[in-house]
């Protein structure tokens, strides 16, 4: 199998992470496509653990592990979010519009609560990434990650303007302990039950675009930073579709990946990152027993192991055993398929609209599923080559210094006389 020999040293140290990131979105795109092209095996694995999940959390360890790190090292929040802009927004925009326009043709159709609250809420909180914590369904079903994503986003800016970036331990261990004692207590989509899902999603989009803008207009920035960072954990405090104790728990799990990465540069002490690590799987795990059920009994035991506590140590061992081989080449499919694993991400999900309504569950297919990922591979490939890479470019142009301004030199004394 070839090498990646000709990778710049730095690509050779994070080629690990490229791996694991490859593995999660095969994963989630395998695990959605079995629900529909091998529905027996599907049924029988999810028994036990489900592998989309894994495939989620092990890219919130990733995400967490990589993104605080990234900021710091260049210092700038201007940076940071033209570089995020460029990573994330393009190819959204393209799904989105590649999911709705079929819509419109009567090709497939969309979640019927999507835009229960009016056009302009749906759009505003899909164009924030925020739905799935604005009361909004996702015209997407795998969306809703990016609206964690975001949050964390705001967080980690927040507390580096803060000066705070560094208690990542600490921090993880508190979100643990908050999803523990307080995920039965928070409410569920608890400001839009207030104010309405229309008049949420416009603030949203407001203090969104504020934070953008006073980061890289350089106006305000630590003021807008730090309203960005409250107003996003508000959110998943009060206002998640999910149980607010999980919510807590994916943060819990992103500060982990920050944690570890600490813990390895040694930046903090290497007990601090065990003991993140013991406080989020103890911590989120105690938190879905005790909140996440009205009557706890074998089967709502069973179904946490399978939904959240299985799936978050298959997560923290793919990622022990990345980290084991981080030294070593990555082999260049592997690599290939960490780049794109975004686009992988999003695509899987459009080509499978199309079953939603048409084809019933039934006879396992395997040769179908093998065709969906390679159809889904191929067409990553062609998105991420023409719509992630050039923006991404413009992204690190837009966001390069600006040159100082030359100064005129002084006359020389007498000059003009």
């Amino acid at each position: 199998m070839p090498l990646a020999t000709t990778a710049h040293p730095s690509t050779v140290r994070l080629g690990w992470l490229d791996l694991l990131r490859g593995v999660a979105a095969l994963v989630v795109a395998a695990h959605h496509g079995a629900a529909y092209l091998t529905p027996d095996a599907w049924r029988a694995v999810n028994q036990w653990v489900n592998p989309g999940k894994y495939g989620v959390l092990l890219f919130f360890l990733i995400s967490g592990y990589i993104i605080p790190a990234s900021l710091e090292r260049h210092g700038k929040l201007r940076a940071f979010w033209i570089g995020r802009a460029a990573r994330i927004y393009p190819l959204l925009l393209v799904c989105l519009v590649a999911t709705v326009v079929p819509v419109g043709l009567g090709w497939w159709r969309l979640h019927p609560a999507l835009t229960e609250n009016g056009v302009f809420t749906a759009v505003a909180a899909h164009l924030t990434m925020l739905q799935d914590l604005l009361g909004v369904p996702s015209a997407l079903n795998v969306l809703w990650t990016l609206s964690y994503e975001l949050v964390f986003y705001l967080l980690v800016a927040a507390l580096f303007v803060a000066r705070l970036h560094r208690a990542s331990a600490a921090l993880t261990a508190g979100l643990a302990t908050v999803a523990l004692v307080l995920g039965g207590v928070l409410p569920m989509a608890g400001l839009s039950e207030v104010f309405g899902a229309g008049p949420v999603a416009l603030a949203a989009l407001v203090v969104l675009v504020g934070v953008v803008a006073a980061a890289v207009t350089g106006t305000l920035v630590r003021t807008a930073a730090v309203v960005g960072g409250c107003a996003g954990l508000a959110l998943v405090l009060l206002n998640g579709r999910a149980g607010p104790w999980e919510g807590v728990s994916v943060l819990a799990v992103m500060f982990l990946g920050t944690a570890l990465y600490r813990a390895e540069h040694g930046q903090s002490p290497r007990w601090t990152g065990y003991a993140a690590t013991a406080a989020v799987g103890g911590g989120t795990v105690a938190a879905g027993l005790w909140h996440g059920y009205d009557a706890l009994g074998a089967a709502q035991v069973r179904e946490l192991v399978a939904i959240w506590a299985l799936p978050l140590l298959l997560a923290l061992l793919s990622f022990a055993a990345g980290w084991a081989v981080r030294g070593r080449r990555t082999p260049r499919p592997l690599m290939t398929l960490g780049a794109i694993s975004y686009s992988v991400y999003l695509v899987h999900a459009i080509l499978l609209l199309p079953l939603h309504d048409r084809l019933d569950i039934g006879p396992s297919r395997p040769l179908a599923l093998a065709g969906f990922l390679a159809a889904t591979v191929a067409l990553s490939w062609a998105t991420h080559r023409w719509v992630e890479l050039p923006c991404q470019r413009w992204g690190r142009t837009l966001a390069a210094p600006r040159p100082a301004p030359e100064r005129a030199a002084p006359e020389p004394v007498g000059a003009g006389r």
